[in-house]
């Protein structure tokens, strides 16, 4: 996240030389490898460890488009939410006894609700869910990319990038609510220890 905040101070580069469309490409193919390989992931700290690289790649990309401003309201909104997003799972892999396979931690509501409703509304920003933090600045973004002139590979890019999201995302929410906890042996599991 550093090195994404150095890039947007130094925008300027990005604009007049080869590497802005360098970085064009190489993030978009981020995006998409990053999106396509966390839906096929069962480890929760890797689904959320590549949704970053995803959401990173989407922030180089709107920066290498030229919107500065846009990558630092998204890059912003990101931390925010992907922040209650990994104090959550945190406290979900503690709380199933060090176990991280998503096919294990279902039926939290019941268990832990609080914190099952907070991964969950935290997921649902993730993917840009209305009146959510990332709404407001992936639709901006989406908006932006389908105004400007860009290739049909781009465009095909971005929206197929972002449903990737939308399913790894809404599989995790499906994981975390439904079925049983199917764990071995728990730690204490509730909101208020």
């Amino acid at each position: 996240t550093a090195g994404v905040y150095l890039l947007i101070r130094f925008n300027i580069i990005l604009r007049t030389s080869w590497l802005g469309q360098l970085l064009l490409l190489l993030s978009g193919l981020t995006i998409f490898m990053a999106g396509l390989g966390a839906n096929f992931e069962f480890d929760l700290k890797k689904i959320i460890a590549l949704s970053t690289l995803s959401q990173l790649g989407l922030i180089i990309r709107i920066l290498s488009i030229g919107f500065f401003k846009l990558a630092i309201f998204h890059l912003l909104t990101h931390a925010l939410f992907k922040a209650l997003l990994f104090i959550c799972a945190g406290a979900i892999i503690h709380n199933i006894n060090n176990s991280q396979d998503i096919r294990l931690i279902g039926g939290l509501r019941i268990h832990i609700p609080l914190t099952s409703a907070c991964f969950n509304v935290s997921n649902l920003a993730l993917c840009g869910i209305p009146f959510l933090a990332g709404f407001y600045s992936k639709d901006i973004i989406l908006e932006i990319v389908r105004i400007r002139n860009v290739n049909i590979f781009s465009f095909f890019l971005y929206y197929f990038s972002t449903g990737l999201t939308v399913r790894y995302s809404f599989r995790l929410v499906y994981y975390s609510i439904t079925g049983d906890l199917n764990c071995g042996s728990l730690n204490i599991l509730n909101d208020e220890s």
